[in-house]
């Protein structure tokens, strides 16, 4: 755990009470903080009780004594409307951080890599963990990805911290200073939150203005939302630091991808590195573009090529991410809960072929988007939870449709189907949040891997 001593014998706010919110308490009591910690949330509140919190109502406080509020950041500040509490604080000049920006206060000798994309971040993260992990260095991973900022430890000017990066946290991180910033892509997400798709790219753009002199900016070239970031980082930088990635096209001075081989061209020498074909835990162009990233980083922290191509063949992937549960009877089951957006689901679409398709929750979005160019994979798809009737409308004609209503009746058809036609791939892939039926992604896709061991692995 960090100690954060910047706010030592003063007062300060923390909204919000879960992983990172506690965290933050914590890390800031720890330090001698006067620590006001409230939870809109009954449950939330006693939970925080239990663990030895002292509860201040920050309804009720006087915030002309407050400098700083530490808003979880699921809380909006602004956009579609500002929590009471921010605006409170707003009123009065107080400062709104993260409990992320909290360890950049506190620790400003360490290496900072800050990841960021509508889709790949958690992935990119890990891979760049394990890449620092292997090659012998001090790393620590978390932020949005799995352990909070301030639950990390200590590191000293010789490690580095890994640290995924939302939307949301990238606003509130004023004190942080990267080292090395990677902006994956960008496609339409959170646009309630952001106030729309301009407010989206903004939010987005801050991970560049939190980056020190000498720092390197990793940017994705596979939509036109980063390729204007990297063209107006290229004036505005002179072209220092620029580092453009790609799993689709050349990327001259960066990295890329041709046909599955991993080129580096950091010193314009078209270097081909390895056959990313051979990882098969990174299957896809959407992958290949994660791997350039890692790679890319890697190499500003000279870690030596060779040492990268060793930790990429033992990467082992994460959960719900194109998640190979099993393979039985020639029958792939695919566990792809992450994919909450069209985006994501467009891209674990493109991987496989003969697709038994489960799809739904609560749809984001108002049309398919990059997912149509990916249909004629889809033998049928089985819909589910609350956008199943909408999702069916736009997917007719062009999939054949089964409407399932939930998660463990798509499951059975899709096998009894997919044995019929085997070889093929049960995916769940849902293009949609999760909330209509689970409490989030990580529960939808525990929940297929069970069904799938109990009804698959039972009979395998």
């Amino acid at each position: 755990m960090i100690t954060v001593n910047s706010f030592a014998n003063k007062p300060i706010g923390v909204l919000g009470l879960g992983r990172s919110g506690l965290s933050a308490v914590r890390a800031l009591s720890a330090g001698g903080a006067e620590v006001w910690a409230w939870d809109d949330t009954e449950d939330k509140r006693d939970e925080a009780l239990a663990a030895g919190v002292q509860l201040t109502d920050l309804y009720q406080s006087d915030f002309s004594k407050l400098g700083t509020l530490v808003l979880s950041p699921g809380i909006p500040d602004q956009y579609p409307e500002p929590h009471a509490v921010a605006n409170k604080a707003r009123e009065v000049g107080c400062e709104i951080i993260c409990d992320v920006d909290l360890l950049a206060r506190e620790n400003d000798q360490a290496r900072f890599v800050g990841i960021s994309g509508t889709n790949g971040k958690s992935t990119t993260t890990a891979l760049i963990g394990h890449i620092f992990k292997e090659a012998g260095e001090s790393v620590a991973i978390g932020g949005n990805y799995g352990i909070p900022a301030l639950d990390l430890d200590l590191l000293d000017e010789s490690g580095t911290y890994v640290l995924e990066l939302s939307s949301y946290q990238l606003e509130r991180i004023p004190s942080m200073r990267l080292d090395v910033a990677i902006l994956l892509n960008i496609s339409p997400d959170h646009l309630d939150r952001h106030g729309g798709m301009e407010g989206y790219v903004a939010a987005k753009r801050i991970l560049f203005e939190r980056t020190k002199e000498a720092s390197k900016a990793i940017i994705g070239m596979e939509d036109n939302h980063c390729r204007a970031l990297c063209l107006e980082l290229m004036v505005n930088r002179g072209g220092k630091g620029i580092v453009p990635i790609s799993a689709s096209a050349r990327a001259p001075g960066g990295v890329y991808v041709d046909d599955g081989m991993l080129i580096d061209d950091l010193d314009n020498q078209q270097k081909t590195i390895m056959d990313l074909h051979v990882v098969r835990t990174l299957p896809g162009r959407h992958n290949w573009q994660n791997a350039a990233a890692a790679y890319a980083a890697a190499r500003a922290a000279e870690i030596a090529p060779d040492q990268i191509v060793a930790a990429l063949k033992t990467f082992a992937g994460l959960p719900h991410r194109q998640e190979l549960i099993i393979k039985s009877d020639g029958v792939s089951y695919i566990n792809d809960s992450k994919a909450t957006n069209t985006e994501a689901a467009a891209k674990a679409l493109a991987c496989y072929d003969n697709i038994h398709w489960i799809v739904g929750g609560q749809f984001k979005e108002e049309n398919l988007g990059a997912l149509e160019s990916e249909l004629v994979r889809v033998r049928q798809a089985y819909v589910i939870g609350e956008a199943q009737d909408q999702l069916a409308d736009l997917l007719s004609p062009a999939v054949s449709i089964s409407k399932c209503g939930d998660l463990a009746t798509a499951l059975q058809q899709a096998q009894e189907a997919a044995q019929r036609a085997k070889p093929g791939t049960v995916l769940l892939s849902p293009a949609c949040a999760s909330f209509d039926q689970f409490e989030n992604f990580e529960k939808r896709g525990d929940a297929f891997r069970s069904l799938v061991n109990q009804q698959v692995g039972a009979a395998s």
